[in-house]
C-alpha cells in the first residue's frame, strides 16, 4: 500500500509543473481574453457585457480581409515548407548517415539561434534597394539600377517558410525514421515506379508527421508579427498587425482581446478541417510524430 501510495505521488509530482504551465500560462490567459473581449466600453471607465467588439470585426470589411488574407497566405507558406521539407527529411531519415545526419539538423537550427527580429534584419540587409542581392545584380550587369526586393507578398512568404521550415522538419524525420526500410523493398519489388512507392506507402506512412508539422507551421505563420511587418512593411495586412494596433496604438484592448480570439478560432477552426480532409485525428498525429 505504501509503494502504490508513493508511485502515486510521484506521478503527481512528476505531472505538477506541467498542469501548472497549462493552467497558469494558457487557461488563465485565454479566459481573461475572453472576458476582456466581452466587456463594451459605454462610457469612460464604464463597461457592460456585450459582443460589440466582434460585431466591430464582422462590420469593418478591412478586419475579416485581412484575417481571410493571413489565413490563405499562412496556409501557402505551409504547403511550401511541406513541399521543400518533405524531401529533406526523407534524405536526413533514410538516406543519410549519422554524421551527415548530425550536420543537415545543425543546418537546419541555425535560423533559430537568433531571434525573429535579427533573421528579419538579415533579410532586409539581403534584399533592401542597397542591400548585397541588388549590389550583385548591378554589378554582374544584369541590371543597371538598384532593385528593392523587401515590401511585398513573396518576400514575407519567403522569410516566413525559411522561419519555420525546422518545425516542419522534425516531426517528418521522426515520422519517417520509424518506416521499415522493408516496406520501400517490397513496393519496388512488386512492380512499383518511384512515384507509386512514394504515393501510395511513403506519403501515408508520413501522414501524421505531415499533418503534425503541418498544424506547427500554420499556427506560427498565422501568428507571426514581426516578419510580416518588417519585411511586407505597411502593405503587409497581417491579422498579429491588428491585434496589435488594437492593444497598443489605439489602447482599445477589449478589441483586441476579441481579435485575438477570433484569431484563435480561426485557426482552430482550419486545423479541424484539415483534420477531417486528412483523415487524422489529433490524438493518433501526436503519438506517431
Amino acid at each position: 500500500m505504501l509503494q502504490k501510495d508513493f508511485k502515486r505521488l510521484a506521478m503527481i509530482l512528476l505531472f505538477a509543473p506541467f498542469a501548472l504551465w497549462i493552467v497558469l500560462l494558457v487557461v488563465l490567459p485565454h479566459i481573461g481574453m475572453i472576458r476582456l473581449s466581452l466587456r463594451e466600453k459605454v462610457a469612460p471607465r464604464v463597461y457592460e457585457f456585450g459582443f460589440a467588439n466582434y460585431l466591430d470585426f464582422v462590420n469593418e470589411p478591412i478586419y475579416w480581409n485581412t484575417l481571410l488574407r493571413t489565413g490563405s497566405m499562412s496556409l501557402l507558406v505551409t504547403a511550401l515548407a511541406l513541399l521543400i521539407g518533405f524531401p529533406i527529411a526523407y534524405y536526413i531519415a533514410k538516406l543519410a548517415s549519422n554524421r551527415t545526419r548530425g550536420a543537415l539538423f545543425l543546418i537546419c537550427l541555425i535560423p533559430l539561434w537568433v531571434s525573429d527580429l535579427i533573421r528579419a534584419f538579415g533579410w532586409i540587409l539581403l534584399l533592401r534597394e542597397t542591400g548585397v542581392v541588388s549590389s550583385f545584380l548591378q554589378w554582374s550587369g544584369i541590371v543597371d539600377q538598384p532593385v528593392e526586393f523587401l515590401y511585398n507578398d513573396v518576400t514575407v512568404i519567403v522569410g516566413l517558410v525559411y522561419t519555420v521550415m525546422l518545425f516542419m522538419i522534425v516531426p517528418l524525420v521522426s515520422t519517417l525514421d520509424g518506416m521499415d526500410n522493408s516496406m520501400i523493398e517490397a513496393g519496388y519489388n512488386l512492380g512499383g515506379n518511384g512515384f507509386t512507392v512514394l504515393r501510395r506507402i511513403i506519403i501515408p506512412y508520413a501522414m501524421p508527421g505531415i499533418v503534425s508539422g503541418c498544424i506547427v507551421v500554420f499556427m506560427l505563420t498565422a501568428g507571426s508579427y514581426l516578419t510580416p511587418i518588417l519585411l511586407g512593411g505597411k502593405n503587409s495586412s497581417w491579422f498579429t498587425e491588428q491585434i496589435y494596433n488594437q492593444f497598443i496604438t489605439r489602447f482599445n484592448w477589449e478589441a483586441g482581446a476579441a481579435f485575438g480570439i477570433l484569431l484563435l478560432l480561426f485557426t482552430s477552426t482550419v486545423i479541424w478541417l484539415g483534420l477531417k480532409l486528412s483523415g487524422q485525428t489529433l490524438a493518433n498525429t501526436v503519438a506517431k510524430s
